[in-house]
């Protein structure tokens, strides 16, 4: 509701006393854990009901509430204000009579806002309070997400002689490189693509040069898809403007740099960790978005069964031991693990993370980022962590025997280890370490416990359709005709909602081995996977796919998904 305005949220709660002292710092806590605002985790955790809480916003800032905003909206009133002035001051117009205009705001604690319309409108403002994200909605149906669309922003660069771009081959000055890196144009452009990406919840954004073309394309879901691209010569100039934004050497185009950009978006604070690698035809750059209000770091959110959820907040509040989290790049370990965290991350126990990089940073957590070039390992890191009397450690990945050999003795002595690995399934997480070189009865003492995940993509809702799936999609389930019974199957048509791909958002599949005495027998036997993987599933452990087939039934992801990722 209010993103930039907690501590506002928070002096009014306490100031009217609408909860107590002890379940404010509760919901401040949350507040902070989450990056969600604190007006929706009052909201969220059902402490007010939101029209109430808004009512008494409005009361306490002297505003008249408006409970439904008209559908329709005088011209006049519209063409008074433009479309830059109601986003950037997330107003709407509600009339306009004379030298006086009606306002309906969307932030009622930013004060100066009056000042400021009234000068900019030359006009007596009189501002109305409604709910904020009615408001933002009324703004964007009547004037649009973006004074100029990337591909208006395109059309006016290549009709602008005064653009400086890439003329092909030639090396550049440093100065050359900044003054394409500062050209309005640019920045503006930059702007729109990223602002645009991170409305459109992408988790990575693709810079690419090849030999005729610049392609832009967004990650969303896992999936690649392709913007409208710019002229190759503009290749250089955007690719500058990221490394100065990124703070990385702009001269220096033919070794790979990483950086990180923090930005602010709609009112929250995004990190992008930017990468570049030079290609044959110029520099490739990715950013990584890292949204802290989009992940929410909230495993709840992917759909984890109650049975796993529960066994990952038991082993998380467990005095010793190691637990991994392991899959391909991409597949939600790294959330995992960040709200095991944040499930343990109480004052009275101090928790140590070594990553690489630190993806998000999570307040009372002291995080380490790892860097090798100068002797700074995670084996290096680990060993140093021990001297700093911690309770709980992450490790961003165990890659090497050194790394396993410290994790477990660290368990031994008292220590809770989070970390990863790359496997195909949990019992491979086993065997991984028995090929490391760790001794069988050091994992047999110290695992207690292997969550093997994917993320799959969510069916559309808004264009979701059952129907009957060809015989050779269920013989590649490993399901029989006869076996299917009334179960339904669901595919996305492709709506305007999901951009026509049929997928909207993702789930998380997930693999749960509870070390038990049996398997820990096996592991110091030396079993091979396919054993202990199988001793498992006698003990009711639920394999990928069979965990995929669940998401299946219950209409949330495709036979291809689960097919494709398990």
């Amino acid at each position: 509701m209010f993103p930039s305005h907690s501590p506002a949220i928070y002096d009014f709660l306490k100031e009217h006393r609408l909860v107590s002292q002890e379940q404010l710092d509760e919901l401040n806590e949350e507040h902070k854990a989450t990056g969600k605002p604190l007006a929706d985790v009052v909201v969220d955790l059902g402490i007010m009901e939101k029209e109430d809480l808004l009512r008494r916003i409005a009361d306490h800032l002297g505003y008249d509430y408006i409970h439904e905003l008209p559908v329709q909206y005088p011209g006049e009133a519209i063409a008074a204000v433009t479309g830059k002035l109601a986003r950037d001051y997330g107003v709407m117009p509600l009339q306009a009579d004379g030298q006086d205009i009606d306002l309906v705001v969307a932030d009622p604690f930013n004060t100066q806002a009056v000042q400021d319309l009234a000068f900019a409108l030359d006009r007596n403002v009189r501002l109305y309070f409604a709910d904020p994200d009615k408001v933002e909605v009324q703004i964007k149906q009547h004037y649009g997400e973006d004074e100029e669309s990337i591909d208006d922003l395109l059309q006016e660069i290549s009709t602008d002689t005064k653009v400086a771009t890439d003329p092909g081959d030639r090396e550049f000055s440093e100065r050359d490189l900044e003054s394409m890196a500062e050209q309005t144009p640019i920045i503006k452009f930059v702007n729109l693509v990223v602002g645009q990406a991170i409305r459109d919840k992408a988790s990575d954004i693709h810079f690419e040069p090849f030999e005729h073309e610049f392609k832009i394309r967004y990650r969303i879901d896992g999936a690649l898809y392709e913007m409208a691209p710019p002229p190759k010569q503009l290749a250089v100039p955007i690719t500058s403007r990221v490394k100065v934004l990124a703070g990385l050497n702009i001269a220096e185009r033919r070794i790979p740099q990483d950086g990180r950009i923090k930005i602010v978006i709609g009112g929250r604070a995004v990190d992008l960790r930017v990468s570049t690698l030079p290609t044959q035809f110029g520099e490739s750059v990715v950013l990584r978005v890292l949204d802290q209000s989009a992940v929410r770091l909230d495993i709840t959110q992917l759909g984890m069964p109650d049975d796993v959820f529960n066994g990952i907040q038991e082993i998380v509040r467990r005095p010793n031991g190691i637990f991994i989290v392991t899959g391909p790049t991409g597949s939600g370990k790294t959330t995992t693990l960040y709200s095991g965290l944040r499930i343990v991350n109480t004052v009275d126990l101090k928790i140590l993370t070594a990553e690489d990089p630190v993806e998000y940073e999570i307040e009372g957590i002291m995080q380490v980022p790892v860097n090798p070039l100068v002797g700074l390992t995670f084996a290096a890191a680990l060993r140093s962590f021990l001297r700093q009397d911690p309770d709980v450690i992450m490790l961003g990945e165990i890659r090497d025997l050194e790394t396993a050999q410290i994790s477990i003795q660290a368990s031994l002595t008292g220590h809770l280890v989070l970390s990863t690995l790359h496997t195909n399934d949990a019992a491979g997480a086993v065997t991984r370490l028995v090929d490391m070189g760790v001794e069988p009865f050091l994992i047999a003492a110290s695992l207690e416990a292997v969550l093997a995940q994917r993320l799959v993509r969510r069916v559309c809702v808004q264009c979701k359709s059952s129907y009957l799936p060809p015989d050779d999609l269920l013989h590649q389930l490993g399901i029989a005709r006869e076996n299917v019974g009334s179960r339904q199957f669901f595919f996305g048509k492709g709506c305007p909602t999901c951009s026509q791909s049929g997928y909207k958002g993702r789930l998380g599949i997930y693999e749960w081995l509870r070390m038990s005495e049996a398997i820990r027998d096996l592991v110091t036997q030396k079993a091979p996977t396919l054993v202990i993987r199988q001793k498992a599933i006698e003990q009711g452990m639920r394999t990928l796919r069979d965990d995929g087939l669940r998401a299946i039934f219950d209409g949330h992801t495709s036979i291809e998904e689960v097919i494709k990722y398990t």
